[in-house]
């Protein structure tokens, strides 16, 4: 089921799911210093909203597309399950690949040990959503 036009709706509205979060956490001064946004601005050397712009077009682009190209593959019984195990593979990379190029150490454990569990939380609502979102707007499609 490749449906580019649904994972790429269903990675925005995720990634804006998933960034109210992270803002809502940094107003509650949980865990500051994680700042996804500020982290990938700084790998490249640029201003915060350039980060912000990179989030967003990783989250859309990148896993929304990449979840559509790769639905069938997934595990899982649901869209739901399936954007969960994919939130999760997501966690991973990012764990293992961005958070050490961003200075963080391999899992973010230079943030401190909650860096790893606050954003693997973060990826399963993430994966979630992303799978919900696309589920029904690749049923509304068929519908039509």
């Amino acid at each position: 089921m490749t449906n580019l036009k649904s994972g790429f709706l269903a990675g925005f509205i995720a990634t804006a799911v998933l960034s109210v979060l992270m803002v809502m956490k940094g107003v509650m001064g949980v865990m500051p210093e994680l700042d996804v946004a500020a982290m990938l601005a700084g790998m490249i050397g640029a201003p915060v909203i350039v980060g912000w712009i990179a989030h967003f077009m990783i989250g859309t682009i990148a896993w929304g597309g990449g979840f559509a190209v790769l639905y069938d593959m997934i595990p899982g019984r649901s869209a739901v399950q399936k954007g969960i195990v994919f939130g999760i593979a997501d966690w991973l990379g990012m764990m293992i690949v961005i958070m050490p190029m961003a200075g963080a150490g391999l899992f973010g454990l230079g943030l401190g040990m909650m860096a790893p569990v606050m954003t693997l939380v973060l990826h399963i609502i993430f994966g979630a959503v992303l799978g919900a979102v696309f589920a029904n707007r690749t049923q509304a499609e068929l519908a039509h």
